[in-house]
């Protein structure tokens, strides 16, 4: 079996030790959004993608309780503007996201009422590449750049949460139509809890790659993380899809397939 995971820090607790416990699979990473089209075009059968993605892409299917969450304050996913955000009117979109991408202009229109003319931040490129108003960064860079200047800084987990209350689901992992993912479920569990159990590992195995201290990185880990999709989860995924059909980021069909989503990895009629 192919599986796509993120070549970001935030996946790393997901798949700790899983090449071991699953001979029989292969892993593959890549972006968030480069996973998404891989696995659409059958190069992948499961993926940790963009959650944005589901509700693209009719029968993909959620296939684990593990993803990429947060309560609250993410760090790894930022709006640096370069003009207050009620002046906002050209805005770049990282290109390895998707979610993030529509989690942005869903705030921007809901918490200061803009819709700025979107346009891509190629992957790779930083915030010195654009003269946008205001930029969304992802990922491992957006760590990095934690003491770049601007002129407001939202973090967006902080932002979706204060004004809704609810988590926020970033990716969560998917199969394409038509593959058998029974064994997969537990595998991919045991995976994040054994990741979970070792985030201090991760962090030093990690940081220096990265260019941050370890303190730094087992902080994003275990506080800005959360990698359980529970019911709280799944009703911030319903909110976002609603918000996301409303502004035609989604198709509409998407809310009806979450209707019926009670757990990962089924749904229910």
């Amino acid at each position: 079996m192919r599986i796509g995971a993120v070549n970001y820090l935030n996946s790393r607790p997901l798949v700790f030790g899983f090449e071991q416990s699953a001979p029989g699979a292969r892993l593959f990473y890549d972006l968030p959004s480069r996973l998404a089209d891989s696995l659409s075009a059958g190069r992948l059968d499961v993926a940790l993608v963009p959650s944005v993605e589901w509700l693209r892409r009719p029968g993909h299917v959620i296939v684990s309780d593990a993803c990429v969450a947060c309560r609250g304050p993410v760090l790894s996913v930022k709006l640096y503007f370069r003009v207050p955000p009620t002046a906002v009117k050209r805005l770049a979109l990282d290109e390895g996201s998707r979610t993030s991408a529509a989690l942005a202009q869903i705030l921007l229109d809901e918490l200061v009422g803009v819709r700025p003319r979107c346009e891509p931040l190629p992957i790779g490129c930083g915030l010195d590449s654009t003269d946008a108003d205001a930029v969304l960064l992802i990922g491992d860079r957006a760590i990095q750049s934690i003491e770049t200047p601007a002129v407001e800084i939202w973090d967006l987990g902080e932002q979706w949460y204060d004004w809704t209350g609810l988590p926020f689901v970033f990716a969560a992992w998917l199969a394409r139509p038509n593959v058998e993912t029974a064994a997969l479920e537990t595998l991919l569990a045991a995976a994040r809890d054994r990741g979970v159990a070792h985030l201090a590992e991760i962090a030093a195995a990690e940081a220096p790659a990265l260019g941050i201290d370890f303190e730094l990185a087992l902080h994003y880990l275990r506080d800005n993380l959360h990698f359980t999709l529970g019911e709280q989860e799944l009703s911030g995924l319903k909110r976002f899809a609603q918000l996301a059909a409303d502004r035609d980021l989604v198709p509409r069909d998407a809310i009806r397939a979450l209707a019926q989503l009670s757990i990962y990895g089924c749904t229910h009629q």
